[in-house]
This record gives C-alpha cells, sequence and structure tokens, in this order.
C-alpha cells in the first residue's frame, strides 16, 4: 500500500488508487496521514474539518468518515482509540516519511551522493 501526501492525497493499493470519498472523508485521512501511528482526537479533527462552525452533528459525521474509510482501506488500518483515531503505516509506505528520510541522508552525506537523495525526494512529488 502506498499512502501518497505529496501531491493531490491519493492511496495506492495492489490493483491501483482506491475511493476515498468526498472532500471531508479525504481530510480527514489526510490528517490521520499527517499524524500517522499517533492518536489524532475528534476535537482535533472537528477543527480541522469544520473550524469554529462545526455542524451540531459533527461526531457522528466523523464517525461515518471513519466507517466509510475503514471499508476502503484494508488491513484495520483505522483504528479507534481514546480519545480520537489513529491510522497504522509502515513508514515506507507514506511518501511524506520517505521524502523526509531521503533529506536528512542528505544532510549526512557528502555533496556528490547527497544531490541524488534529494532529487530522489523531490520526485516523489506528484
Amino acid at each position: 500500500m502506498d499512502f501518497r501526501l505529496l501531491g493531490p492525497l491519493e492511496v495506492a493499493g495492489d490493483d491501483g488508487p482506491l475511493p476515498l470519498g468526498g472532500v471531508k472523508q479525504r481530510s480527514l485521512l489526510a490528517m490521520l496521514l499527517l499524524h500517522a501511528n499517533q492518536v489524532v482526537s475528534s476535537d482535533r479533527l472537528i477543527d480541522a474539518l469544520w473550524g469554529a462552525s462545526p455542524p451540531l452533528r459533527c461526531g457522528k459525521n466523523i464517525q461515518v468518515y471513519v466507517s466509510r474509510l475503514r471499508k476502503a482501506l484494508p488491513d484495520n488500518r483505522v483504528v479507534t482509540h481514546a480519545p480520537g483515531y489513529v491510522v497504522y503505516v509502515d513508514a515506507m509506505e507514506l511518501d511524506l516519511a520517505r521524502f523526509e528520510q531521503l533529506v536528512a541522508e542528505a544532510r549526512r552525506a557528502p555533496p556528490e551522493s547527497a544531490s541524488a537523495k534529494l532529487r530522489e525526494a523531490l520526485a516523489l512529488w506528484r
């Protein structure tokens, strides 16, 4: 599975891109992926999705989006964990983590190999 944040949000499985739903559902997944393997509180998700004017049923909406994401993503990736939710992703499955790793490696590398690492990191952007 390949989780892509560097450009338009996309999750690709063995058979290609997975359907991720509408804007709010995709935004929720993006928030979870930005904090991969960490619990993101429901309050933080609500604030990210609706700001200062959340709808009355925003908690229920979050639950619906999470339920739909669970159906779209295999392997129980999205888990309820008080006080919110967590998405479990291996670092090599997340383009942002690979980008950050390549940049860190480039910083430690001699100039002749650092440039290749940076080109590889930049190539992850779509």
